[in-house]
């Protein structure tokens, strides 16, 4: 079918949540707001905090003077650019069927273009109210969304370039920017934290292209995990995940030999193996069933993968903040 002759998503419904986005937004305005996906914002929002809750710790948090610093880079981080990039990516994809954070997502309106590089570029300009670090950080990620969804670049679509962008700028350069938005200097021990959640994004990355075989497919795209097929994808993201909790260990061997060990002391490299069964709870039954699974059981594996990032930045806070 046509996209052109897709019929409208079904936010007639007036005791739909999208019922009543549309009623307060009237038109296509609410379709805006819904592709920067702002059922993302939380996750993302929490991971980019992560950053700042290490560079001042706990009791920075709770009584430092960089709070309000902090929330303003989230907002500049979060809403501008990821918000923007989501956006521009439904711009060159047209998703039909399900995305992340939004189902059934509306045609994409007339200005979706102008308006998501509207976001980014005020972000860039906002960034300068920040600490010179934060927006070069800013730039370093801007330029990564560009060539992941603008063509001629699209390197969404050329696999392995996929991967790597996503890694070093969800990864790791997210919480990275709100640690340079303050005061604090980035250490050995803080460094590989931050480092770790570059290979933990490559675990997560082809989890979420699983789903969209058929999508990534009839577009022509070359995604990673259609590159490597579905249970490579799922030994890669083991192997991944491996190497991100040996990255966090090791950070945490480094606290303990300053002599402190993080706010739980020895409980803190409990906190990690936790957090790192959390993950193996979810892939090991994966790479078992894989072959059994619909496109919807591998969606819902991706959201549990997603529970188990969620698990690990706890554990960080709790190992090297608390």
């Amino acid at each position: 079918m046509e996209l052109k002759d897709r019929p409208a998503p079904h936010h007639e419904r007036a005791g739909t949540v999208r019922g009543v986005g549309y009623r307060i937004l009237p038109g296509d305005s609410f379709s805006y707001l819904l592709h920067m996906r702002p059922a993302e914002w939380p996750i993302m929002a929490a991971h980019t905090l992560l950053g700042y809750v290490l560079a001042v710790g706990a009791g920075g948090v709770i009584w430092g003077d960089q709070r309000g610093t902090a929330l303003w880079a989230v907002f500049i981080w979060v809403v501008l650019l990821n918000g923007g990039t989501l956006a521009i990516n439904s711009v060159f994809d047209r998703d039909e069927g399900d995305i992340g954070y939004l189902r059934d997502p509306p045609r994409p309106p007339r200005y979706l273009l102008e308006f998501s590089a509207g976001l980014m570029i005020a972000g860039m300009i906002l960034s300068f109210t920040l600490p010179p670090a934060f927006r070069v950080v800013y730039a370093a990620c801007f330029l990564l969304s560009i060539l992941y969804s603008v063509p001629p670049f699209r390197f969404k679509a050329v696999a392995g370039l996929d991967w790597v962008i996503n890694m070093i700028g969800f990864g790791t350069l997210t919480p990275l920017a709100t640690f340079v938005a303050t005061t604090s200097r980035l250490d050995l021990v803080n460094g590989l934290v931050l480092l770790a959640f570059c290979p933990l994004f490559a675990a997560l990355y082809p989890l979420t292209q699983l789903y969209q075989f058929e999508e990534d497919t009839k577009r022509g795209d070359r995604t990673l995990a259609l590159i490597l097929g579905m249970k490579n994808s799922l030994i890669v993201a083991i192997t991944a995940c491996v190497i991100a909790f040996g990255l966090f260990i090791w950070a945490w061997v480094l606290k303990s030999m300053r002599g402190y060990a993080g706010g739980l002391g020895a409980g803190g490299i409990a906190a990690i193996l936790v957090a790192l069964a959390a993950w193996l709870v979810v892939l090991i039954p994966w790479i078992r069933e894989h072959r059994k699974m619909s496109p919807g059981r591998h969606q819902a594996g991706m959201y549990k993968a997603l529970a188990a990032w969620a698990v690990t930045d706890i554990a960080v806070v709790l190992a090297f903040a608390a």
